[in-house]
């Protein structure tokens, strides 16, 4: 799917609003595409842009909340696997309608569970909506295992660039696994980090936008 992808296997558990912050910077430098993996301090509920706050508050319970900048609805998180990619506008992908990015980057989200035996199959129609729950709602090109859908995303395209959020429902996915997604989405492979420079600006962003009230509640 690119020619050259930075692989970011983030292993500092942080914080939702921080989390949001680091995607949304890291999307400023996706030259060439960024693939990040990334952890949660603590059991953390993630909701779409759209999403009314009341609801995802009712449905997280006790657990930390955050308003992420991309669509989709409300996700659970602390025991998935959270990942994002990051594709600048300069890049081929990009120029390609989203809802095709969507799918071409679950496809290969696909062939890499295969790889590591577990069939996961893509929906081709849209199940009626029942909740704002995302895992409770799947969309074409979700991945569903045994009936249950396990693999969803969100995306937000801007004029620099397209940031894809994804979550995989599912345990066991261990390193051997990320390594798959990784060279299947990647000819050439490049290992990188949050660099100093993205995390000072990532906490910057994240006190003065993800971690607010008035980004939390705006709607």
């Amino acid at each position: 799917m690119f020619h050259e992808l930075i692989v970011i296997d983030d292993p500092t558990p942080r914080p939702g609003p921080l989390n949001m912050a680091v995607d949304e910077v890291l999307l400023t430098t996706a030259r060439p595409a960024i693939l990040r993996f990334y952890r949660w301090n603590a059991p953390s509920v993630s909701f779409g842009y759209f999403v009314r706050f009341a609801e995802a508050r009712e449905i997280a319970g006790n657990r930390d909340v955050v308003r992420r900048w991309t669509g989709g609805g409300i996700v659970p998180h602390g025991e998935d696997l959270t990942y994002s990619i990051m594709i600048g506008a300069q890049d081929g992908t990009f120029a390609l309608p989203s809802n095709v990015i969507y799918q071409r980057v679950h496809s290969i989200l696909g062939n890499a569970l295969r790889e590591n035996g577990i069939v996961a199959v893509l929906t081709e129609t849209k199940a009626p909506k029942i909740s704002d729950t995302c895992f409770a709602n799947p969309v074409v090109s979700d991945l569903i295992e045994s009936g249950r859908k396990i693999a969803g995303a969100a995306q937000r395209k801007t004029r620099s660039g397209l940031l894809h959020q994804g979550s995989i429902q599912r345990g066991n996915l261990d390193e051997r696994f990320r390594n798959a997604f990784a060279q299947l989405l990647g000819e050439r492979i490049v290992e990188g980090r949050v660099e100093a420079g993205v995390l000072h600006a990532a906490e910057e962003l994240a006190t003065t936008k993800y971690g607010t009230v008035d980004w939390l509640r705006r709607r």
